[in-house]
């Protein structure tokens, strides 16, 4: 018994603590206790389809005398379902506009409880919320108009600057990878180039030829031009290397630099400082012999190899420095990138670098600026599109103003002019001929001598 009593108190203080469920029905009044089950599931079929009333599908829920009113079902027809659609798509453009913050999403105006309409109409949303939706599409876009168009103070300033000094922004050209046919080729030290060129640029200031002909008494710069003439036919003749010749020519000046020298030994130290430049550059360079007959035996065995001491004991035994050939095979790649061999470029460059050891007003030159203004006269006479471009700018070190300007490229384009009339032509009849590709039969570049 005493068991019985303490269940029964027990449930009584779980009833007590459980809250009380109030049920409404369709009339709003509150239905509790034990009323039928009837009336309290119609109450929770109208509170499940109350919240779908927010986007107009559904008709009122009221009737006009509060009973209970059957639900109407429509047939989903073509129009029907296309109405669906254009709803869903509508509520879907504007949650996406809420989640990215664009704009607020308008609120879709629930239209107020009508009469119910037969089956086949269709209940739309209000013209009002599919407006005020547009207005908010096209003020986002707007929006994202102006933002486009705001130009800062910073920007309009720098536009200025750049009109009032002739500025004009045109697309950066790319500088193009030079070496990117030569990855697989060992002996083109891909992975080293650039330091060895940046190397060659500071090494080219040290041991330069100086302005030597008022120091020297007896020679002149025509004798000079003679003397580099003659050593070029016989570099020709003898099939040798390039760097010989470029090599050949730098010892000439820097020994006349360092010494004076008379008249009739200046050939002797263009023969000697070919013997040098061969020993240093060929694999089988020459025998003494060979210069003692090109030279027609004007000078002996002796005097030779003593002129070739002497020159050496002067020049401190320093032959290692870069020529203009050095830059030149480098130019000539940044002048033709992605393509192997352009042998109408390759020789004409050639004719305005051999051109320039025949002129003395370069002797002081940089080699790395005479060897891009062989380039820049080159492209200039195959009239070649652009002129100068960001790839050359990039590994010359020289924009375009600079080789215009400077006597440099007018005294190569001058003396190309003047190649045909000139008595000192083994370097136009040398590419002239087929074997170079006739390239110094070009008509020259008068414009840049104006």
């Amino acid at each position: 018994m005493a068991t019985r009593n303490h269940n029964a108190a027990a449930a009584a203080a779980a009833a007590a603590a459980a809250p009380q469920l109030h049920h409404h029905n369709r009339a709003g009044v509150p239905a509790l206790g034990k009323q039928k089950a009837v009336a309290a599931g119609r109450a929770d079929a109208m509170n499940r389809r109350a919240p779908l009333g927010d986007i107009g599908n559904l008709v009122s829920a009221r009737a006009a005398e509060g009973k209970p009113q059957e639900q109407v079902t429509r047939p989903v027809t073509r129009s029907f379902g296309a109405q669906l659609v254009k709803n869903a798509a509508a509520i879907k453009n504007v949650c996406f506009q809420q989640n990215a913050a664009i704009a607020p999403a308008p609120k879709l105006q629930r239209k107020p409880p009508s009469k119910l309409l037969p089956p086949e109409h269709v209940i739309e949303i209000s013209s009002d919320s599919e407006q005020s939706m547009t207005q908010s599409e096209s003020s986002v876009s707007s929006v994202r108009s102006r933002k486009k168009d705001i130009n800062t103070l910073s920007s309009v300033l720098s536009a200025r600057s750049k009109a009032a000094c002739g500025i004009t922004d045109k697309l950066r050209q790319v500088i193009e990878d030079i070496d990117k046919l030569d990855v697989n080729n060992e002996l083109a030290v891909v992975d080293y180039v650039e330091d060895i060129y940046t190397f060659y640029k500071t090494a080219q200031h040290e041991s330069r030829p100086c302005d030597y002909i008022d120091a020297q008494v007896e020679i002149n710069s025509k004798m000079r031009a003679i003397l580099a003439d003659w050593i070029i036919e016989v570099h020709h003749k003898f099939e040798l290397m390039p760097e010989t010749l470029y090599l050949t020519m730098y010892i000439i000046d820097q020994y006349l630099s360092l010494q004076p020298v008379l008249r009739r030994e200046l050939q002797l130290v263009g023969v000697s400082a070919m013997l040098i430049a061969c020993k240093y550059e060929e694999i089988w360079a020459p025998e003494v012999n060979d210069f003692i007959l090109i030279s027609d035996s004007a000078y002996s065995r002796e005097q030779i190899l003593s002129m070739e001491k002497g020159i050496l004991n002067r020049l401190e035994w320093n032959l290692t420095v870069p020529t203009s050939y050095m830059f030149l095979v480098r130019f000539l790649k940044a002048a033709s990138p992605g393509i192997k061999t352009d042998k109408e470029m390759e020789n004409m460059v050639f004719f305005f670098a051999e051109l320039s050891l025949m002129q003395y007003g370069l002797v002081t030159h940089l080699p790395s600026m005479v060897a891009a203004s062989a380039v820049y006269a080159a492209r200039l006479t195959l009239k070649r599109a652009p002129l100068w471009t960001d790839t050359l700018k990039h590994h010359t070190g020289f924009r375009e103003s600079e080789l215009i300007f400077r006597e440099c490229t007018k005294m190569l384009v001058n003396a190309h002019l003047t190649a045909p009339e000139s008595k000192l032509r083994v370097v136009y009849k040398k590419y002239s001929s087929e074997q170079f590709g006739g390239v110094a039969l070009h008509p020259a570049a008068e414009e840049i001598c104006k």
